[in-house]
């Protein structure tokens, strides 16, 4: 064997120096093999995938720490809104450049929040690009045989939940790039608190059991809750009316609502939140063990028979018109 074949190549030496720590599973094999072993033990596997791209759903200037942790936990998000137990991800990264002053960080906060998930690395891949840095993950979960809460089981009558707070995201974006919300906050905590959630969403895999336990019906909110609720209805067949004046709002986003409109909140995307339908009679039960928890929930309206698209009204009962209902990316 020539020394140059013996040498080990620059993607084989980023692999070990930056992610192979993270390939904590046995099922990863060190990341030595082209695959992985996920075992199952009777569980039914979840599987989900979402990808960031700079411009897109991060900007340039993010710091790489929290860019790794929106690449995950956007994922884990999906997985919690299934009611699913994070099993593993893997993880495909495309890269203008391998400096360590980028790469260091940024592996060290995935790695910090696969363990704090309890969702290893399972393998992956590495390129390079030309053009936006890219990175996509498939995230793996676990529920038991056929309990994963999907968008289709809505049925009138069920009241409609959201998990937090919504449009945070969405103002912490418009104050980083000079949007209405950063002249109406003036106060430094009220932006810095909106620029974190945009940055780093807060997946609330805590409640994946009690949604499993409680929803009929349930999704992530990552497009904007009005749109997204309008996905729910249309796969179960229903629609919805929502109070405008109950969706949960934090003292940051309402220094700025004045200034954006209720439509920039609830279309705006980035929420991560869930939204689910819940049955009347277990709404009690999925408010008190969600509040047990740690997640604050807010019921904002209720399931209708019917298939148009679901109605918002205003504390008056007035209808509500939006003009976009959620983010899209073409």
């Amino acid at each position: 064997m020539t020394e140059e074949k013996r040498q080990v190549s620059a993607e084989d030496s980023l692999i070990a120096r930056y992610f192979k720590p993270l390939a904590t599973d046995p099922g990863a094999f060190g990341l030595i093999d082209d695959a992985a072993i996920l075992s199952s033990s009777g569980e039914d596997i979840v599987v989900t995938t979402d990808a960031v791209v700079e411009g897109v759903h991060y900007l340039a200037t993010d710091p790489p720490d929290t860019i790794a942790r929106k690449a995950l936990r956007v994922n884990l998000s999906d997985l919690a809104a299934k009611g699913g137990s994070p099993a593993g991800f893997v993880l495909t990264l495309a890269l203008r450049s391998k400096q360590d002053a980028w790469l260091r960080p940024f592996a060290d906060a995935l790695g910090d929040d696969a363990r704090a998930f309890a969702c290893p690395l399972l393998g992956g891949d590495t390129v390079s690009t030309p053009g936006p840095q890219m990175i996509s993950i498939t995230a793996f979960g676990r529920v038991p045989k056929g309990r994963m809460v999907g968008r289709t089981g809505a049925k009138p009558g069920d009241l409609v939940f959201v998990t937090g707070t919504i449009g945070d995201a969405a103002l912490g974006l418009d104050a980083l790039t000079g949007g209405a919300a950063a002249a109406a906050l003036t106060d430094p905590a009220a932006r810095d608190y909106l620029i974190d959630r945009y940055r780093v969403p807060r997946p609330r895999n805590a409640l994946a059991g009690i949604v499993r336990e409680h929803a009929s019906a349930a999704m992530d909110v990552s497009d904007g809750l009005a749109g997204d609720l309008a996905k729910l209805c249309a796969a179960s067949g229903v629609s919805a009316v929502i109070n405008a004046h109950h969706v949960p709002v934090s003292a940051a986003a309402a220094i700025a609502v004045s200034a954006v409109g209720l439509e920039k909140l609830v279309s705006g995307g980035d929420d991560y939140e869930i939204l689910c339908a819940v049955p009347e009679q277990r709404s009690a039960a999925f408010s008190r063990q969600a509040e047990q928890a740690g997640v604050e929930v807010t019921m904002i309206g209720t399931v209708i028979a019917g298939q148009g698209t679901p109605q918002w009204v205003d504390a008056q009962g007035e209808e509500v018109t939006l003009g976009r209902l959620s983010y899209s990316h073409f």
